[in-house]
C-alpha cells in the first residue's frame, strides 16, 4: 500500500467503511500482520488512465485460507488429491475481516460500472498468466455484483446485523423484541450491574498508550487461550490508536484500576463493526454486554444505521440481530472443477437460503419476521 497514495486510493471509495481505507490496510502490513510465513502478499491492483488511479482492489497472493473466513478448504483438498497445487490463491478482501463492502474501488462516475468490469478481469487475467488456481473475492457490496461474470462462482453465507429504527434508547429497542427475549437481556445486563464491575464506552483516541497495551494482551491472550492464532501485532492495536483513533470505539470492563475485559470496533458515519473481543476472568453476562449491549446503545445514542458484530453466532439472534446475506465470488481456473464445485454450491445455496428463512421464523422481535 506504500507505492499507492492515500489520498488516490480513498477517493475511489464510495462510503467510509474503516476497512477498505488506506490507513488501515496500510497499517497491516507495515506493523507485521501481513506476512508470507503466514500466508499473506499484498498483490494490490490498480487502473491507471494517464497516470490517474482509477480503479482499485485489494488484492493477496494467499500461501493458504486463514484469515478469510469464506471457507475453501474441501475446494483445495480436493485439488491438491488430484496432484494439483491450489496455493498461492488471488484473495480481493479484506485481510481478517469478514466485513461486507466494496472490494471494486471505482469511485461514483459514469465509468464506475466499467472500470468494476475491467478490475474483475484483470485479477482474472492475473490468475490465468501466474497459472493460478483460483481467484476469490470476498464479503462483497451489492454494487460489486453485477461486475462478476459466468466464468464466478456464485456463494452466499448468513451474517446478523442488527437495524436502528431510530430507537430514542436502550429501552425502547427492548419493548420491540418479544417478551422472553426482553427478559433475558435485562437479566444479562443485571448479572453484570451486580458483579460491582464498571464498564464504559470509550473513543479509540482518547486511550492512552498504557490501554492500548493492556487491551491487546487481553485479545491475545483470548486467543490463545482457544488455540487460535492472534494475527493482530500489538504495534498495529498502537497503530489503530494512534492513526485511525477516531474511527475506534473499545467497551471496557474495569475491576477497581484493572482492566479486565474489552470489545474494540471500528465505526463508519453509518455503521458500527464488532470486531476483537478479550477477557481475563469469567463473568456471566459480559461477552453480551461488551460485544453486543454497549454496541447497540452506542449506535442509537450516536444515529448508526446498523451494528455489525462478526461473522456467525446464532445466539445474536436472540440479542436483536437480524440475518443478512452476504456474497462472494470465485474464479477457478480448471473447467472441469469449475463445473464440480459450481454444481456443490447450488446445494449449499438452497441450505443457505433455508436456514435463513429458518432463523426468520425465529425473529426475536415481538411482530415477528422482520
Amino acid at each position: 500500500m506504500c507505492e499507492i497514495p492515500a489520498q488516490a486510493w480513498d477517493a475511489l471509495r464510495t462510503d467510509d467503511n474503516p476497512f477498505l481505507s488506506h490507513a488501515f490496510l496500510l497499517g497491516l502490513e507495515q506493523t507485521g500482520c501481513i506476512r508470507e510465513d503466514w500466508g499473506w502478499r499484498a498483490h494490490h491492483l490498480g487502473i491507471y488512465d494517464s497516470g490517474v488511479l482509477i480503479g482499485a482492489a485489494p488484492l493477496y497472493l494467499k500461501g493458504n485460507s486463514h484469515g478469510e473466513f469464506v471457507f475453501d478448504w474441501s475446494w483445495a483438498s480436493a485439488w491438491e488429491r488430484a496432484g494439483r497445487d491450489y496455493y498461492p490463491k488471488l484473495l480481493n478482501a479484506v485481510p481478517y475481516s469478514p466485513v461486507p463492502g466494496t472490494r471494486l474501488l471505482a469511485g461514483n462516475t459514469p465509468r464506475s460500472a466499467d472500470i468494476r468490469e475491467a478490475l474483475v478481469e484483470a485479477m482474472r487475467a492475473l490468475a490465468d498468466e501466474a497459472g493460478l488456481s483460483s481467484v476469490h473475492a470476498n464479503f462483497l457490496d451489492a454494487n460489486d455484483l453485477p461486475a462478476f461474470g459466468d466464468h464466478w462462482l456464485v456463494r452466499t453465507d448468513v451474517q446478523f446485523h442488527w437495524p436502528n429504527r431510530d430507537y430514542a434508547d436502550f429501552d425502547q429497542f427492548l419493548t420491540t423484541l418479544n417478551h422472553k427475549k426482553r427478559k433475558n437481556i435485562r437479566h444479562e445486563r443485571a448479572q453484570v450491574a451486580r458483579s460491582g464491575l464498571r464498564v464504559e464506552m470509550r473513543d479509540g483516541d482518547s486511550l492512552s498508550a498504557d490501554a492500548w497495551r493492556r487491551i491487546h494482551a487481553l485479545y491475545e491472550s483470548t486467543f490463545d487461550a482457544k488455540g487460535n492464532h492472534a494475527a493482530l501485532t500489538r504495534a498495529f492495536f498502537d497503530y489503530l490508536g494512534q492513526e485511525m483513533g477516531r474511527h475506534v470505539q473499545a467497551s471496557l470492563a474495569w475491576d477497581g484500576d484493572r482492566l479486565i475485559a474489552m470489545a474494540l470496533f471500528l465505526q463508519s458515519s453509518q455503521c458500527l463493526y464488532g470486531r476483537y473481543w478479550g477477557c481475563e476472568a469469567d463473568i456471566p453476562g459480559l461477552h453480551f454486554e461488551l460485544c453486543y449491549y454497549q454496541g447497540i446503545e452506542h449506535a442509537i445514542r450516536h444515529g448508526l444505521s446498523r451494528f455489525e458484530p462478526g461473522a456467525q453466532g446464532e445466539h445474536k439472534l436472540a440479542r436483536g440481530f437480524l440475518p443478512i446475506t452476504t456474497h462472494s465470488r470465485h474464479y477457478l481456473a480448471d473447467k472441469g472443477f469449475r463445473a464440480a464445485v459450481r454444481t456443490a454450491l447450488a446445494r449449499e445455496a438452497e441450505h443457505i437460503d433455508a436456514y435463513r428463512h429458518d432463523l426468520l421464523d425465529h425473529s426475536p422481535y415481538a411482530h415477528g419476521r422482520d
